[in-house]
């Protein structure tokens, strides 16, 4: 009925004189994206694709369609009028007109003035000694981009944060080109010097790009609701707002969702999603075939393969939005006038429509104002050192380049710290064996996707060997080494690929910055093959091999899998180091800072305890008559070695006057004398009401306060002083928190059963009830109420009570492997307290075991992973067998085991299996 509706709508046109346009209405790019539309409209209705009715696509028409396509259909002049509207439509971006808020500019100062003025006074407190000359020259260069760019006022709102931030004591470090700038370091944004750094500022900021700056600042997780309200209370909501994410389709997520809408059976839908993985693309219909066995199903092979199909086609599909992890847009006048703002779901927050890449393509400039769980454990831990110390230390006055915390870095002894806890960078250290500053910018970078994708890991590790032999580093021209003599020869960072096509390819800094840009793996335009050509000829044409221009090239290419800025591995390194010496120093502080600090890291709670306890730390249990709302430190009952003398009861300071960073081959203790260790009380960690599950901050607020007046004389007692509900006392026996009031944690559990919150009026009434006394419960279900209740022991491993019947099956324990020869045959168990599987592995599989020893790393083929999958994926206790292998040139400190055979032992854990998971493919 085209011809009669085309009537109709002319008729109306001619009494209304309205002319007809015509229109397209697209829904979908090509044809064969209907059964698509149509499962994305069943999941936006909430039901199945069979019950959308004429919600659905009455057919597949509404596609973009070819000019000849749309010319048999519209009349030549309905077409035209289109074209003529289109005419009329000479909109662009740049005609938003983006003002940067004044209120960081002194009244009677214009924004250029007031940052030199901070900058000056800023460099006068960091070199009170004086500049350098090239320094001097940098920060003028910089200057002078930034009000080329007319950028000052950004500049300055970034320290109006910082400082305010600095003011309330919250830590805080700046990173990324911008924040590792010379301004930066002067303005106390970044703690890295730029005088030992590389800086190329035109990665931040260069004449040819126009585009906004990015400064990536961050705060301790636990604080930075207060800088956010702080920026709030500045601006305004409406003049700040948050930015969106697109939060996109991911397997399992896709999985559920088209399943549900094409009707597959439910029980099929659940299996399938549930033991799906990213790796497991190529082995779609063999886990089908499983998963229907497993749930009893016997789905048709059309409607399965149009399953995987649509699941597959939504998979990085635009799901819906979110909010940004902090990055603010700030404006001078009402946002709504720029950009589309709508509120958030949290009261008194507003979020912009658009994200991070629609916010450059316009030039609005956004703050990163993010949250870091290290910053909160640092200054927790430092906090607490100071209170035991009798010192007030802040992170700059922890000494620099000691040799006893790159010690332990070498025996990769880094649970816990920063950046250099996985395993992957704990295989690496003992190889790189860092000893300096700069060593530790370069392991937090090379430990990447990018640098391992573009083979740059054993080139680096044979020169550095190379330089430890006494040879020369050789380089094909000697201009390269401007560029990558900081890295022995191996471009590692993405500001030596920046000055490597500057120097040798002729790049501009504009040209350069976009080949950067390029390789950005948060970029989703990528395109870092269109630079292959100008790259290679601009080498080639200079005199270089084109056998070496493409290895470059090749390099290059690795870094689409994300590589890592230099600015930026120099400020993660700071927080390795400072970590570090923490954890290797004052052992007993890290623990109770990283306790207090979560949830964050690699680690959980018990990884981190029985680590510490290793180490020597003793760790008491949760009590009510002293356990605090943080974890405190109290007197110990033993000496433990670590840490340095003190000094008239204070620790010595390090040297005045030295750099803060290193260069490659020199210390910033060059020429003084570092302070010898020796024996030192670490004080005991006292774990903390925070851990008991289930009781509330408000209940562990009374408990403290009612103790301070007297302490408690009984369960009943605490129950009526606190008071604490049957709900409260109930989660206090369970994590056997009432010991010193009630005994036993059956008698525990007894007596808090028998407290309920008595009426106001009968409060402190004594009742007479006679006493009834439980026998304790065996250690293996004190274990598993520990683990219930609290997340940890301090009881022994629970593989320490089955370790008679796990020696009867010769099966050893981590303390027993590490001293094994390499190529053994061993049997190993333990607790499966990690699974990784990394894209750059090619298939392999790594698993780490937990046991009363240590934790042993288990690697497995691919081949070996498909034959043993349930067992490896599935299973909590692991049971190993293979070959036990050491790495010789990390002089067998790297020591793993090549798994061949596995056995799944869970229903050997009893009740300890069912409530406790691994760290699975993060």
């Amino acid at each position: 009925d085209d011809a009669l509706w085309r009537q109709s709508l002319e008729a109306l046109s001619v009494r209304t004189g309205c002319p007809l346009v015509a229109a397209g209405d697209v829904h979908m790019h090509a044809v064969e994206r209907k059964p698509l539309q149509d499962v994305l409209t069943a999941v936006h209705q909430g039901c199945g694709v069979d019950q959308c009715g004429f919600a659905l696509q009455r057919n597949a028409q509404r596609y973009l369609r070819s000019r000849q396509r749309i010319a048999s259909i519209y009349p030549a002049k309905w077409i035209a009028r289109s074209l003529e509207i289109a005419s009329r439509c000479h909109f662009d971006l740049a005609e938003i007109v983006y003002r940067y808020p004044l209120e960081s500019v002194p009244p009677g100062m214009t924004p250029a003035q007031a940052l030199r003025q901070l900058v000056e006074q800023g460099a006068a407190r960091r070199f009170p000694q004086g500049m350098s000359v090239k320094l001097q020259k940098q920060i003028e260069h910089e200057l002078g981009l930034i009000a080329h760019k007319r950028y000052e006022m950004y500049f300055l709102t970034v320290e109006d944060i910082v400082r305010f931030a600095r003011s309330q004591k919250i830590l805080c470090q700046g990173r990324g080109s911008a924040a590792n700038s010379a301004v930066c370091y002067c303005l106390f944004i970044t703690e890295v010097n730029p005088e030992f750094s590389n800086l190329l500022f035109e990665r931040f900021i260069s004449i040819e790009r126009n585009e906004p700056p990015d400064i990536d600042v961050d705060f301790e997780h636990q604080r930075r609701e207060e800088v956010i309200q702080y920026i709030y209370a500045k601006y305004g909501r409406e003049r700040a707002a948050i930015a969106a994410v697109v939060v996109r389709y991911r397997s399992r997520m896709a999985l559920r969702e088209a399943g549900k809408a094409l009707g597959v059976h439910p029980a099929l839908v659940d299996d399938f999603a549930r033991d799906h993985y990213w790796f497991d693309k190529e082995i779609l219909q063999q886990r089908m075939a499983e998963s229907m066995a497993r749930a009893g199903v016997d789905e048709s092979p059309a409607l399965v393969a149009l399953w995987l199909r649509i699941a597959a086609e939504l998979r990085d599909f635009p799901r819906h939005l979110s909010q940004h992890v902090g990055g603010f847009v700030l404006t001078e006048g009402p946002l709504t006038r720029l950009v589309p703002v709508e509120n958030a779901s949290m009261q008194d927050r507003s979020i912009i429509q658009w994200e991070k890449d629609d916010l450059e393509a316009v030039g609005l400039m956004k703050v990163d104002v993010l949250a870091l769980g290290m910053l909160s454990a640092l200054r927790r831990g430092l906090a607490l050192r100071n209170a035991w110390r009798g010192t007030d230390w802040q992170l700059q006055d922890i000494p620099r380049e000691d040799a006893q915390v790159y010690d332990m870095i070498c025996t990769a002894d880094t649970v816990g710290v920063f950046q250099i806890e996985s395993r992957a960078q704990m295989s690496m250290l003992p190889r790189l064996r860092p000893r300096l500053f700069y060593d530790l910018v370069v392991e937090v970078a090379i430990v990447r996707p990018g640098p391992i994708q573009g083979g740059m890991v054993h080139p680096y590790l044979k020169a550095r060997q190379r330089r430890r032999d006494g040879k020369e580093i050789l380089y094909i021209k000697d201009e390269l080494k401007k560029a990558l003599e900081r890295t022995l020869g191996v471009p590692i960072f993405q500001e030596q690929v920046m000055q490597l096509a500057m120097d040798a390819a002729g790049f501009t800094a504009g040209q350069a910055d976009a080949l950067r840009r390029s390789m950005a793996a948060w970029s989703r335009k990528g395109g870092v093959h269109q630079f292959e050509e100008p790259l290679v000829k601009g080498m080639t044409g200079r005199g270089y091999p084109l056998e070496f221009a493409q290895g470059i090239f090749e390099q290059i290419k690795g870094f689409g899998e994300y590589g890592f800025p230099e600015s930026h591995a120099a400020s993660f390194a700071l927080l390795v180091y400072f970590s570090c010496w923490l954890k290797c120093h004052e052992p007993a502080a890290f623990l109770a800072g990283m306790l207090d600090a979560q949830p964050m890291g690699f680690y959980t709670p018990s990884q981190l305890v029985q680590d510490a306890r290793r180490h020597g730390v003793e760790v008491r249990p949760v009590d009510v008559a002293t356990s605090g709302i943080d974890t405190v430190l109290e007197t110990p009952d033993e000496m433990v070695q670590g840490g340095f003398p003190l000094v008239d009861g204070k620790r010595p300071e390090a040297p005045v006057g030295l750099p803060a960073i290193a260069l490659p081959g020199e210390s910033v203790w060059s020429g003084t004398t570092v302070p010898q260790p020796m024996r030192l009380v670490q004080p005991a960690v006292r774990l903390s009401l925070r851990r008991v599950a289930g009781l509330g901050t408000a209940a562990m607020q009374r408990i403290v306060s009612a103790r301070t007046e007297a302490p408690f004389a009984s369960a009943e007692d605490l129950a009526l002083r606190a008071q604490l509900d049957g709900q409260d006392m109930r989660a206090l026996a369970a994590a056997d928190a009432l010991k010193s009031l009630a005994g036993h944690r059956r008698q525990q559990v007894w007596e808090a059963t028998a407290q309920r919150l008595a009426p106001e009026l009968l409060r402190g009434v004594p009742i007479n009830e006679l006493p009834l006394e439980l026998p304790s419960a065996p250690e293996g279900e004190e274990i598993v109420g520990d683990y219930a209740a609290l997340g940890l022991t301090l009881r022994r491993h629970p593989l320490a009570l089955l370790r008679p019947r796990l020696a009867r099956r010769g099966l050893l324990t981590a303390q027993q492997l590490a001293p094994l020869p390499d190529g053994r045959q061993v049997r190993a168990c333990g607790i499966v307290s990690m699974r990784q599987r990394p894209p750059t592995a090619k298939g392999t599989l790594f698993v780490t075991l937990e046991d009363e020893t240590g934790v042993v790393n288990v690697i497995v083929w691919r081949d070996v992973v498909e034959a043993h999958r349930d067992a490896l994926l599935k299973s909590r206790l692991l049971a190993v067998e293979g070959i036990w292998q050491r790495d010789v040139d990390s002089g067998g400190q790297v020591r793993h085991l090549l798994g061949r055979r596995f056995r799944d032992l869970t229903p050997w854990l009893g009740r300890l299996g069912e409530g406790s998971r691994s760290r699975d493919f993060h």
